[in-house]
């Protein structure tokens, strides 16, 4: 199945949870995406565009030292995103993307690498990686697609 941001939405309202978003490549195109769904803001109380590893630190509690240690493109960074995000904005889950939509390659990372990241109830962590192709936005189109995919069968199996 490929979820949409409407199935996002009508999972998270069946159980009463909440979401945010903690972005990165992406811009806030997921909460962009979320939000277009009517009644959103019963799911979806705000998001957090943390486009430089400073907001990471500052915005999403993103340690500092993490980003030294494996850089702002890994599946660290994404987890500590979605943690942060979800603690700060006291919901019950969190998605994080980070990535390189190009141009250029970024710290070692070529174009098209992309993290994401799900933090949830009871210290649920899952993260993922992407190689995309494309121009920069067709990555970060591609990125939100796939993510709202992705956290729609999270959703389904953890709530069924």
């Amino acid at each position: 199945m490929n979820y949409t941001a409407k199935d996002v939405y009508a999972l998270l309202a069946a159980q009463n949870a909440t979401i945010t978003s903690i972005e990165s490549l992406t811009g806030g195109g997921f909460a962009r995406a979320l939000t277009a769904v009517p009644g959103a803001s019963n799911v979806f109380p705000g998001g957090l565009v943390t486009y430089t590893s400073e907001m990471k630190v500052m915005l999403a509690g993103v340690p500092a030292g993490l980003i030294e240690r494996y850089g702002v493109v890994s599946v660290e960074v994404a987890k500590a995103m979605a943690d942060g995000g979800r603690k700060r904005l006291m919901t019950d889950w969190a998605i994080s993307f980070t990535g390189v939509a190009g141009p250029a390659p970024l710290a070692g990372q070529p174009v098209g690498t992309v993290w994401m990241a799900v933090a949830g109830p009871a210290e649920l962590f899952d993260g993922r990686s992407l190689v995309l192709c494309g121009d920069r936005a067709q990555i970060r189109a591609e990125t939100i697609e796939i993510g709202l995919d992705w956290l729609g069968a999270l959703l389904t199996n953890f709530y069924n």
